[in-house]
């Protein structure tokens, strides 16, 4: 097949393309150019908001396209206006921040949408897709962490264990968060190409469990070769913080996890990872590799003060 990546080198997008099997693919990355790519890819470099860098997509077809870098509607439109629609598959990176707050646990993909949410432009996305007649599959991952992650959520807490910090964590540490390993994610997306079930089909795509926040730093302590009396935490209390006091916190302060029933009963698909499991690959295979001597601790003190 002849598969486009948008985006390749980086995080979910380089996790994809290592597992794409390269006899019998002829694989086509589009990203900035800012990191290296695979000697058997075809690396176009160009940023897709300029739509002179796609006119190199300009009347190119392709079987399978996966949209990984897409935020926006005008971001996939743009894309597929030079394109056209995949022979085969749309493979579509969500996200699961799209749903509203809710009393009912887990999220399932019935559950209401956010119109306020930073990430609408991809639910927008998606009801395109539905309308437009493009054969696809969207995912909608919670938090996707592992060896590359940009977003600090595993380093976060890395940094504060290797350094003897306290933890801060709201109220008592019992909301329920679930993470996701980006090598799952990737694996489920090309999983769907095999099956005609999956088209047209949104997905929730993460861990099988959610894990309090206490659980999730104890996880992490072990990870880091620490007992958990070693680990010193102290409670915050989030109403009223100011906004970046907000996002002194990796985490959503609420509960935060989905049901990945659909995905599992239909495409037959279970993640690998557990949660220790995804933090030892995270620990050993990328922050003991590319620990950093500058980290900024500050906004700590914002929470601790609350």
């Amino acid at each position: 097949m002849k598969i486009l990546v948008l985006g390749g080198t980086r995080f979910v997008g380089k996790a994809l393309v290592d597992l794409i099997p390269s006899k019998n693919h002829e694989i086509t990355i589009f990203t900035r150019g800012n990191r290296p790519a695979p000697p058997y890819v075809e690396h176009l470099k160009g940023d897709r908001s300029s739509p002179e860098a796609l006119n190199l997509l300009k009347g190119r077809s392709f079987d399978v396209i996966a949209d990984i870098s897409g935020r926006t509607l005008a971001d996939t439109h743009a894309v597929l206006e030079q394109t056209g629609p995949p022979r085969h598959r749309f493979l579509y990176v969500s996200s699961a921040g799209i749903y509203s707050n809710t009393d009912f646990w887990p999220i399932s993909e019935e559950t209401k949408i956010d119109s306020n949410s930073r990430h609408i432009g991809k639910f927008h996305t998606e009801e395109w897709l539905k309308d437009s007649g493009v054969p696809f599959t969207s995912f909608r991952p919670t938090y996707i962490y592992g060896p590359g992650n940009y977003n600090p959520i595993e380093k976060w807490f890395f940094n504060r264990i290797m350094n003897n910090r306290p933890i801060p964590l709201p109220g008592d540490g019992s909301l329920i968060t679930q993470l996701g390993h980006v090598n799952d994610l990737a694996d489920a997306m090309l999983t769907s190409l095999d099956f005609e079930v999956a088209k047209n089909r949104i997905y929730n795509c993460s861990s099988k469990q959610g894990v309090t926040l206490r659980g999730l730093v104890e996880t992490a302590a072990k990870v880091c070769g620490k007992q958990s009396d070693q680990i010193e935490t102290f409670s915050f209390n989030p109403i009223g913080l100011d906004l970046k006091a907000r996002k002194a916190f990796p985490l959503r302060i609420g509960h935060f996890f989905t049901d990945i029933n659909r995905i599992t009963n239909e495409l037959n698909w279970l993640p690998k990872y557990d949660l220790e499991k995804g933090l030892i690959d995270s620990f050993k295979n990328d922050y003991l590799l590319n620990q950093s001597n500058l980290i900024d601790f500050s906004l700590d003190e914002k929470l601790i003060s609350s």
